[in-house]
Parts: structure tokens; C-alpha cells; sequence
């Protein structure tokens, strides 16, 4: 199948409020790779349908007949909890309609042989970097407050690179894929990038995320060559305006990820420690030929918060937010583009 040709989804679920729900839902995404028709009976959707490439029905309202529509990939809304037919893929029905889809598009790219059209915006994708040799000074806070703040007017990606996420809000559960698992998708099923990324986007309010990787060790094993090809993969994407980098020293090419930030935010801290080693790693910059990234660096010492939202949802609020928001203006106001 090309997917550059329209895919049909047909979707049946007898509780209408469900089925008028989901589809509205996925209809509001703008972005996926089917149009859905809906229905709430099996006979109407038998009566309308010859052929469909997804057929999703709920468990209430799966019959054998609805095999007839020959469609590529049959999904069963599971309602029971119980896995009654074992040749039948089964996806939880009362889960978020985020993770419902994330699921199903899982199957879709099973059948997908061609990449999709660029998603979403046209133009250029402004990579933001945050790295500073200083632990402890709220790098990924203000990371996680800028891309909020971005998100709110502006399509944005937020990726965290650290050997230890450490906040239990982003990393994955077991089941769940992380950026490791989209590493190693760009290259053993490169035409398919933009759906796998599409499959394993999570979301604090507007603000899309991929969930870091679990194991730190994995950071430690991807070449430089391979995070340039996914940065280029994103960028040629087209589909965010701003990804936000919350970089560290536990990856290869730190340097060469960096000259590819428009700006790059260095957070430090006013003490004799912080001062040599921001000292330290600007001599290092130096030595290695990459004292062009100082000049797109922005350094300043942790403000003075009085406090910090504890989840990550209200980022996008308090005296932090002002802070950043300061540093958002000053950075628009000077893009070119």
C-alpha cells in the first residue's frame, strides 16, 4: 500500500457518544494517515464498505462476517479486559485517546511502505540547546519551562539526552517505547520515521515529547553520525518550529549536536566551583576548534525562584515562567526567520 494514497479507517462502536468522541478526536489531529468513517451499527458499516485498509470495531460489535471487508489490518476494541480470539489484535478501549491512537497507528505502520508527506508546518525547525558542565542548576527546569512556553503558540518537541531523566513524569513505563527505540527504528525502517515518531509521542499539554531513554547505558552507544541523521530526519520533517535539546556529556558528538542549536542556554552558578568548570569547558571548546558555539551561547547564573511548580503541567506559570518568558522574547526578536 502507498500511504500517499488516502487510507480508510473504518471505526464501529455501538455507544455513540464513544464513536462521535474518538472520531472527532482523531480528526482534530490533522496529521494521520487515514480518513475515518464511522459508524455505530455492523450492518450499516457491511452495507457501506467494500474494502478498508484499518477496521476498528469494538469488542461489543465484532462478528466473523465484518472479515468480508478484507480489511489490512483488523483491530478489536477490547471492552472485557479477557482475550477472547487469539488471531485477533486487541487494543484496550478504555485507555486515553491519546495512547488508543498511538496503539493503532503501532499496527498501521505495519501495512505503511512509503515515509508520509511532511506533517504539519512548512520551514525551517530552530533546534534550542540546553548544556552546562554545572550539575544541579536547573537545566532540565528551565528546558521543560521554555518548550512549554514555546508550545503554547509554537508546534514544539522537547527530547531529554541525560543519562538519568530522573523525572518520573517523562520517563516511559516498561511497556512503553523511548527514544531508543526510535534510534533504532530511523535505521532498521527508515521510510518509515515519520509514523514511528508520530506512534511514540507523548504530550504535556501542547507540548509534544518523546520519553528519554530508560537505560542511560543505551546514550552511551549511539554514534554521532546516528544523532545527526535523526536531528536531519526531524528537521526534514518539517513538522515542529522549535525542538528543545536538554543535552549532556553522556552522548557522543555532544559538540557536533550542539553546533546545530541556533542558541544554546548555559546555565551556571555563582560559586568558585561552577565558575572553573564553565572555565573548563570553554578552554575545551577552544582546543577542539568549536569556540564558534560561545558565540550563540547564553550563560547566566539560576535566579533567584522563591518556587518551583512541582508538576510538570504548570511550568508555564509563576516566577520561573517570567523568567523564561524574558529569554523567549529577547530569542523571536532576534530569529530572522
Amino acid at each position: 500500500m502507498n500511504v500517499s494514497e488516502e487510507s480508510i479507517m473504518a471505526f464501529c462502536d455501538k455507544e455513540e457518544e464513544y464513536a462521535r468522541l474518538m472520531t472527532e478526536y482523531m480528526q482534530r489531529q490533522g496529521n494521520l494517515p487515514w480518513r475515518v468513517h464511522c459508524y455505530t451499527d455492523a450492518d450499516k458499516l457491511l452495507e457501506s464498505e467494500k474494502e478498508v485498509d484499518l477496521l476498528v470495531v469494538s469488542e461489543s460489535v465484532y462478528r466473523e462476517e465484518l472479515k468480508a471487508l478484507s480489511a489490512k489490518r483488523f483491530i478489536v476494541l477490547n471492552e472485557s479486559g479477557i482475550i477472547r480470539n487469539k488471531n485477533l489484535r486487541y487494543v484496550n478501549k478504555y485507555q486515553q485517546a491519546d495512547q488508543v491512537i498511538r496503539e493503532l497507528l503501532a499496527v498501521y505502520l505495519e501495512i505503511a511502505t512509503q515515509v508520509l508527506p511532511k506533517l504539519g508546518m512548512e520551514g525551517k525547525t530552530s533546534f534550542i540547546g540546553f548544556f552546562s558542565p554545572v550539575r544541579r542548576c536547573m537545566q532540565t527546569t528551565f528546558a521543560l519551562t521554555m518548550a512549554q512556553l514555546l508550545a503554547q503558540k509554537h508546534k514544539t518537541l522537547y527530547l531529554n539526552f541525560e543519562y538519568f531523566a530522573g523525572n518520573q513524569e517523562l520517563l516511559a513505563d516498561v511497556q512503553t517505547r523511548d527514544l531508543a527505540d526510535l534510534l533504532y527504528f530511523l535505521n532498521a525502517e527508515e521510510d518509515k520515521f515519520s509514523l514511528r515518531l508520530q506512534s511514540m509521542v507523548k504530550q504535556i499539554g501542547r507540548l509534544d515529547y518523546v520519553p528519554p531513554m530508560k537505560y542511560g547505558q543505551n546514550l552511551l552507544g549511539i554514534t554521532v553520525k546516528e544523532w545527526l541523521t535523526f536531528l536531519q530526519k526531524l528537521q526534514e520533517l518539517g513538522e515542529y518550529e522549535f525542538i528543545i535539546m536538554d543535552l549532556s556529556e553522556c552522548m557522543q558528538g555532544l559538540f557536533d549536536v550542539l553546533r546545530v542549536c541556533s542558541r544554546i542556554y548555559t546555565i551556571t552558578m555563582d560559586d568558585r566551583a561552577a565558575s572553573g568548570k564553565l572555565t573548563q569547558y570553554e578552554k575545551i571548546l577552544e582546543q577542539y576548534s568549536y569556540e564558534d558555539l560561545l558565540g550563540k551561547t547564553y550563560r547566566f547564573p539560576v535566579p533567584k525562584i522563591r518556587r518551583v511548580p512541582s508538576d510538570l503541567e504548570f511550568f508555564d506559570r509563576g516566577e520561573l515562567a517570567e523568567f523564561v518568558s524574558e529569554q523567549i522574547r529577547e530569542f523571536l526578536k532576534e530569529d530572522p526567520d
